[in-house]
């Protein structure tokens, strides 16, 4: 019996694309065989990839004047590809917004390949906010400026896309898909598949064609943007099974009305848990009203003794994975794309009868 999973990634994905691949997973396409059995230079996988390369441009609109890549390694592994393939054009330092834990990856990363020069910090009020334009300490000659739409962790998006000089960098790791993007005005957007492209084990990179010649020279092959466009992502054997389920994901998510009747399904399902947040005294957001995310919404109990009985108790009512990260504790729930807004009605039903028991 399928349960209510809130997990922050590996996340739900979609129930009519886990039956198809249930179907499709001894014969796949009439061919008797999987199609993770299949070559990914067999005529049949490369449809695949070329059509999940398509339905991604059109979710994101995203120009001809951009390669879209499928890359192994995740987004921890674009955390070293960015500085890599940027800082071999001149400039050996780059802007960083810092806003938690993802950022600060990032930015350890790029430390060692080059200067980082944190525009903006969000650590005083212990990154609980998406600091402003206002606040920017820009470099002026930058090889390009990095930030994270969405902290994971700590619950925090930007309501605002940076306008800057230099190329932007992006890591949409876990609101990707959720609203439209204007590609146009990034240099390069990068995100992790486990939240809302697929399963893990993959990672999308949107790159604009001018900056494929900005690396160093002695780039590590595996990481070169450049490299992995010559060879339509396939300079090493890719991720297939990954790349076909991110591919029927788009599919659905072409069906459900694309990313704008997922902007709109975001704003229902955060506000509908942020709302009942709110109204209690026995819950609360760390996160500033201003800049709470619509996929990861982080809450604690007034009393944290009860964190644990919280816990079991939800399990049992078959609401999965609402344990808050390590680092941070107290509670999270992710409502990326594939989470419906009936699990978000069970949730707010749960916190209710919780509250009524044990307040």
């Amino acid at each position: 019996m399928r349960k209510f999973n809130f997990c922050a990634g590996p996340a739900a994905l979609p129930e009519p694309v886990l039956r198809q691949a249930q179907e499709e997973l001894l014969d796949w396409g009439g061919r008797g065989c999987s199609v993770m059995e299949v070559s990914h230079r067999s005529p049949e996988f490369t449809e695949v990839a070329e059509t999940a390369e398509q339905d991604l441009r059109d979710l994101l609109q995203v120009p001809d004047n951009y390669k879209v890549l499928f890359l192994q390694g995740g987004a921890t592994a674009q955390f070293s590809a960015v500085p890599w393939n940027l800082f071999g054009a001149g400039s050996q330092v780059a802007d960083y917004i810092y806003t938690g834990q993802w950022a600060k990856k990032a930015i350890a990363e790029a430390q060692r390949y080059g200067r980082v020069n944190i525009v903006a910090s969000s650590e005083d009020r212990n990154f609980t906010y998406a600091p402003g334009p206002d606040s920017w300490r820009q470099t002026g000659d930058a090889a390009y400026f990095h930030y994270t739409p969405n902290e994971t962790i700590g619950g925090v998006e930007f309501d605002y896309v940076p306008e800057v000089s230099c190329p932007l960098v992006a890591d949409m790791s876990s609101n990707i898909l959720s609203q439209p993007v204007p590609v146009e005005k990034f240099g390069v957007i990068y995100a992790g598949a486990q939240k809302n492209i697929g399963p893990s084990g993959i990672a999308v990179v949107i790159v604009r064609d001018d900056l494929l010649d900005r690396a160093r020279e002695d780039i590590p092959r595996s990481l070169s943007w450049n490299v992995a466009a010559d060879a339509g992502s396939m300079d090493n054997t890719p991720a297939t099974f990954a790349w076909y389920l991110s591919g029927l994901v788009f599919k659905w998510l072409k069906a459900q009305g694309g990313v704008g009747a997922m902007e709109a399904l975001s704003a229902r399902k955060s506000s509908m848990l942020y709302d009942f947040i709110d109204n209690s005294d026995f819950y609360s957001s760390p996160v500033e009203p201003g800049s709470r995310s619509r996929m990861n919404v982080p809450f604690v109990l007034a009393d944290d003794r009860l964190d644990g009985a919280f816990l079991q108790q939800s399990e049992e009512a078959g609401l999965l994975n609402l344990k808050g990260h390590r680092s941070v504790g107290g509670m999270r729930a992710s409502l990326y794309n594939a989470v419906p807004v009936e699990a978000v009605q069970a949730l707010v039903d749960f916190m209710a009868d919780f509250e009524r028991r044990m307040g």
